[in-house]
């Protein structure tokens, strides 16, 4: 349940917490790759990182990034969302999205975006409440490849 939290930037040491909130969606990693990530990310300026840091642990944390594509030029999206399973339903998923939006407006944008896997059936309703609107549904493919 959250009870007491405040949002803030991300730091290095938030790694372990990062990597414990990211397992519970199943992205298992470890503490010094997720340390890696988030070395590797805050550098650049164009990835924002946020958490919810409660009493004792986080409690959350959502990443948005400014991307460039052909096809759709500049935009802003969040490319992660977590919220601790002892937190979920009590408003602090909100209020990590609403700091991304808040986000991408200080760049000048007037819209973000989302992805959500199709097999997140609790995400997508918590979504559409907040005002998303569905585009398309796709397919994601990866291939294994070797190194020489």
């Amino acid at each position: 349940m959250v009870g007491f939290f405040f949002l803030r930037e991300v730091r290095a040491e938030d790694a372990p917490e990062i990597a414990r909130l990211a397992e519970e969606l199943g992205y298992a990693s470890s503490p010094v790759v997720m340390r890696d990530r988030l070395n590797s990310l805050t550098s650049l300026p164009n990835h924002h990182i946020c958490v919810a840091q409660g009493t004792d642990c986080l409690l959350g944390w959502v990443a948005v990034e400014r991307r460039s594509t052909l096809e759709l030029g500049e935009r802003v999206e969040i490319v992660g969302l977590v919220v601790d399973v002892s937190s979920r339903r009590t408003g602090l998923g909100r209020l990590l999205v609403e700091h991304a939006e808040q986000w991408a407006r200080q760049l000048g944008f007037d819209s973000i975006s989302v992805r959500s896997n199709v097999n997140r059936d609790a995400s997508h309703p918590f979504y559409e409440r907040l005002g998303y609107l569905r585009r398309k549904t796709q397919h994601c493919y990866v291939k294994t490849l070797t190194i020489c």
